[in-house]
């Protein structure tokens, strides 16, 4: 899930940006500190949307920068269970493949691509049995996220799953929206009553005595 995130910061910026408008220096310098930046609580770091406040900077002896306090806005991504994404697969190996989301990427186990006996083949693609389906580098999918870990923060890892309904390939979606249609309507079909025919039979004329 992206967010807004509220930083307050000493920002410092070199003589080389002193040509530069303060804040067009400063952002800059923010956005070299921060931008990729990768952390339990922040998740990574998309960019920086906003400076909202900049105090009048200090110039240290000895150092020759300047020093900024600021108040700024960064965007973040942090993946939080059960959430849906959107993805596409980025590589694809025999335990599974890997699905990059934008701003990160995940791994969805072989067993849990689709509800289907998968195996590898030579071509680098995965493929059901009975469904004869098939997942290949570049596929758009829908899929959620079932594990994360930060344990290594330079790598975090994050387990996807595709076989609940109304996710996996975007192809497959559609092959089951389309049946779910075509099921409802004979279901409706079958519903339908029977519309009773009046008889055309005009009624027996009684026989005067």
């Amino acid at each position: 899930m992206f967010y807004r995130v509220h930083v307050k910061d000493h920002i410092r910026v070199p003589p080389s940006l002193f040509s530069l408008p303060a804040n067009e220096a400063i952002l800059t310098m923010i956005r070299k500190a921060y931008e990729g930046y990768l952390s339990r609580d922040l998740g990574v770091v998309v960019g920086v949307s906003a400076l909202k406040d900049t105090k009048e900077g200090v110039i240290i002896p000895g150092d020759g920068s300047a020093y900024y306090d600021c108040d700024f806005e960064l965007l973040a991504f942090k993946p939080e269970l059960q959430e849906v994404l959107w993805g596409k697969v980025k590589d694809i190996a025999d335990f599974g493949a890997f699905i990059n989301m934008g701003v990160v990427d995940g791994m969805v186990h072989i067993g849990q691509t689709m509800d289907d006996f998968v195996s590898f083949s030579a071509d680098k693609a995965l493929l059901g049995k009975e469904t004869k389906r098939s997942l290949k580098v570049g596929d758009k999918c829908k899929a959620r996220i079932i594990a994360v870990s930060f344990k290594d923060i330079a790598n975090p890892k994050i387990g996807l799953t595709m076989r609940q309904p109304g996710l996996g390939k975007a192809e497959w979606l559609e092959e089951d929206s389309a049946k779910e249609k075509e099921g409802t309507k004979e279901v409706k079909a079958e519903e339908k009553p029977a519309v009773k025919k009046e008889s055309k039979e005009k009624p027996a004329k009684k026989s005067k005595k």
